[in-house]
Order: C-alpha cells, then sequence, then structure tokens
C-alpha cells in the first residue's frame, strides 16, 4: 500500500509511546494471509460491496465489544437492543465463569521496548486465580490470529520496564479470549443465521450418518434452502485459555519482520529502520 507521506503511513499504522513511534500489532498482522477474510471476498459481487460490508460488521462489532467492556465494569444501563441477545448471554455466562475485569486496566495502550511493537489491551482480568490478559472477539469463531495477537500483548506485558510503567498489581500468567456472538436457530434443523453488516449468513447444523449414508442434523432432516424456521435472536458466549505463548510470539515476531521487510521504504523515511543488518 501506498501513503502520501510519512504522517500519513504513522497515523495509518502505529501509535506514539512516549515520544516513540511504534507500529501497531494489529497492522503488523495484516501481513498473515486470513482464509476466511479471502472466502467472504470470493462471495461478494464486487470489491466496493465486500468494502461495505465489511465496514458495516466492523462497525456492529465494535458495538459489541464497547458493550461487553461496559458491562465488564457493572454497568448495565442503556444497552442497545440491537446487542442485547449477546449481552444477557455474557452475563449469564460470566454467573459461572467468575470472570474479574479490572477497569484501570481495559482499552490499556501497551508496548514493547525489546520488539518495537505497540498495541491496545481489551482487558487484564483474573479468573481462577490467575492474572492475565483478555481479548474479546465477536465472531463465530477462533482464529490463529488471536492468538498471534494476544501473545504480543502477553510478552510485551511481562516487560520489566512495562510492567513497571503500568504498575502491574502482579505478572502476567496467561491469556484468554472471550468470544461473544448473536445469531437466530433454525427451529427444524438447528442451522444457525448471523446477521451482520447487513449481510445473511447461513450455517448448517453439523450431520450424523445412518448406515443409509443420509445426512440427518439431531434426528431430522436437513431444510431445503429458503424453508428454515428461524427462531428469536440468542447470544452465545464462550471463554478459552491460551497458557503457552512461546510458539506464538515468535511467530509475531516473524510476522513483524516480513512485515517490516514489506513496509521497509517508509520506516527507513521515519528512521525506525537503522541499516540492512540492525534497528536504530
Amino acid at each position: 500500500m501506498w501513503y502520501r507521506n510519512i504522517e500519513e503511513f504513522k497515523a495509518a499504522n502505529g501509535h506514539e509511546v512516549n515520544g516513540t513511534w511504534y507500529p501497531r500489532v494489529t497492522k503488523i498482522l495484516d501481513i498473515k494471509s486470513k482464509p476466511a477474510l479471502d472466502g467472504f471476498f470470493k462471495e461478494m459481487e464486487s470489491y466496493a460491496s465486500a468494502e461495505e460490508v465489511k465496514n458495516k460488521s466492523a462497525a456492529e462489532g465494535s458495538l459489541m465489544h464497547a458493550v461487553i467492556q461496559k458491562i465488564a465494569v457493572g454497568d448495565v444501563s442503556d444497552i442497545p437492543e440491537e446487542v442485547l441477545p449477546a449481552a444477557d448471554a455474557f452475563l449469564k455466562f460470566n454467573d459461572g465463569a467468575k470472570i474479574v475485569f479490572h477497569p484501570e486496566f481495559i482499552e490499556k495502550q501497551i508496548w514493547s521496548p525489546r520488539h518495537r511493537y505497540a498495541g491496545t489491551v481489551d482487558a487484564l482480568a483474573s479468573i481462577g486465580g490467575k492474572f492475565g490478559v483478555l481479548d474479546i472477539k465477536t465472531s463465530t469463531g477462533f482464529y490463529p490470529e488471536y492468538n498471534l495477537q494476544t501473545a504480543a500483548y502477553a510478552s510485551a506485558l511481562q516487560e520489566f520496564q512495562v510492567k513497571k510503567t503500568l504498575e502491574l498489581p502482579r505478572d502476567i500468567e496467561t491469556r484468554w479470549i472471550l468470544r461473544v456472538n448473536q445469531h437466530k436457530i433454525c427451529r427444524q434443523c438447528k442451522a444457525t443465521l448471523r446477521e451482520k453488516g447487513g449481510r445473511s449468513k447461513i450455517r448448517l447444523a453439523r450431520r450424523s450418518f445412518s448406515e443409509g449414508g443420509n445426512g440427518k442434523v439431531n434426528g431430522g432432516s436437513i431444510c431445503p434452502e429458503g424453508e428454515h424456521k428461524w427462531g428469536e435472536m440468542v447470544g452465545e458466549a464462550e471463554l478459552r485459555e491460551f497458557p503457552y505463548f512461546y510458539k506464538d510470539i515468535r511467530a509475531f515476531v516473524a510476522a513483524k519482520i516480513l512485515w517490516e521487510w514489506e513496509n521497509d521504504y517508509w520506516l527507513r523515511q521515519i528512521g525506525y529502520l537503522k541499516n540492512d543488518n540492525g534497528y536504530v
């Protein structure tokens, strides 16, 4: 991608932290291929229509994300109706999960002097006696880049200078991904309908096969296209812990090296790269 000037490149790709510019974790990870996103673009009529759906979907995801963070610190007032199923699902889920969010570390900027990158963590949380990074996703599943992103955050927060500056109450021990979503379920075949970005996406329920080879879902046949019986919108919340991240941080650093290679011209213009053999 080309930029008009240095300032445009810096604004689009990074953050200033204590007077030093660092590339942003999420922009670095743009270098990694995303098969699900590639499949989405192939399904759309044109690049323009795909961008429209993507941008609208991102705005809806940001709203749901913000609502979950709001609930996390005890504010359950004025929840928008369009994300109420997801909000309710999270509230019920957390009754059992007992996630303790630390309000002073929600949407907190972090950085890594060692590997030279920056980002913003969704939250730091305590669960089951452990203290770690918690990232909120509003997707239908867990994707590999989530592991790279959270590993980058956790690794930065383990650096002495960052721990001291942010005054962390204890060492980062682990990381979690909290996935929150909402969809409709077919009353007949249990397929799901997700409406996001002005686009409807149907996922068929998993089939089980009889000896005769006929696909069945929960004892019933799969509904023909256009004949689903959709129920009310329901939310879902799922938490996964990823306690080991040595391989993930190595992979993230490798992605960062590739990102630096691709953006070599601009990084040299701003003095980020010293020469072919090292860094400033």
